[in-house]
């Protein structure tokens, strides 16, 4: 089997380049493509001849505008590469019987409620993220052909820029930090989404399970305070004095002005995932423990994101 990546620099994208790799011949683009093979998903047209000349039975689109408050001030740029090129991979490989597998967010509901939101509930994004992010679900419905979307949250990795990462590097710096604690979601490792993704993509190209959305998160449920107070003291247990923070405050999220509203309820109900491929998800701690193992002290700084 050809498999088309792209993104293959992101978090999720750098874990789906191994577990990816033992399904068949792995191309991986970034942004800046490879010889003639585009992977930019502000170049609709050179996207459209990439999946031509390859002619993959597999399309990972693990590619998107991620910034949630930027989106708000680039609405079109947002809607490019999260809407309208995600409709261009799709339609191509419909063209070829191939399948698309790309992610979505939490941000595609409107955030309230306590209840889980199931995968057919009704879409009510309120940021421009989270409409770009539906349209390009939608546009992928459009197109017809097989294809897996997962709808993911809160996802964190080793590498690259995330509330994890940036929780350890402040606790470094910082005797005292204020942590929202009204907004609820799972803490989602990007390497948790590339396996269950090769997973899924085994069973689905072969025939074994079906095609449409799934919510992929781990198990459990958590909000960013609690979240943060996790990290730290497992930091703190492995790293004893290099962390200097003392006092975690929580504090509701009107505290923070942010250009693009954030979900209070960020809850995503997994069981359609687990019973259509027989899986047994495990809970988020589990994987932030391992991850913080891999990261070692003190972590690289990177940027923050709650996205």
């Amino acid at each position: 089997m050809k498999i088309l990546l792209l993104g293959k620099n992101g978090q999720v994208g750098w874990e789906l380049q191994r577990s990816l790799a033992p399904l068949g011949e792995l191309v991986a683009l970034d942004r800046h493509g490879a010889g003639d093979l585009c992977g930019d998903l502000d170049d609709l047209s050179g996207l459209a001849r990439t999946v031509r000349e390859l002619r993959p039975q597999l399309v990972v689109n693990a590619a998107a505008h991620t910034a949630v408050d930027r989106a708000e001030s680039e609405p079109d740029l947002a809607r490019r590469r999260n809407a309208e090129a995600p409709g261009v991979l799709a339609q191509e490989a419909a063209r070829l019987g191939a399948w698309l597998v790309h992610y979505s967010t939490d941000y595609v509901f409107d955030g309230g409620g306590t209840a889980p939101w199931r995968e057919d509930d009704p879409v009510a994004p309120a940021s421009v993220y989270g409409r770009t992010k539906a349209e390009g679900e939608a546009a992928i419905r459009a197109a017809g052909g097989p294809h897996l979307i997962f709808r993911t949250s809160w996802v964190y990795a080793a590498r690259g820029g995330n509330f994890l990462r940036t929780m350890l590097r402040l606790a470094g710096e910082r005797e005292r930090l204020t942590v929202v604690d009204d907004q609820f979601g799972a803490p989602t490792g990007a390497e948790l989404i590339a396996d269950v993704t090769a997973l899924a993509a085994r069973e689905a190209t072969a025939g074994r399970s079906p095609g449409g959305t799934y919510h992929l998160v781990p198990q459990g449920v958590t909000n960013w305070h609690a979240y943060a107070c996790h990290v730290i003291e497992a930091a703190r247990r492995t790293a004893g004095a290099a962390v200097r923070a003392t006092t975690i405050d929580p504090v509701p999220s009107s505290a923070y002005r942010t250009a693009a509203r954030r979900p209070h309820n960020s809850r995503l109900d997994n069981h359609k995932l687990q019973q259509a491929f027989g899986l047994v998800l495990p809970p988020w701690q589990a994987g932030v423990d391992r991850v913080l193992t891999e990261i070692g002290w003190p972590p690289a700084a990177g940027p923050a994101t709650m996205a």
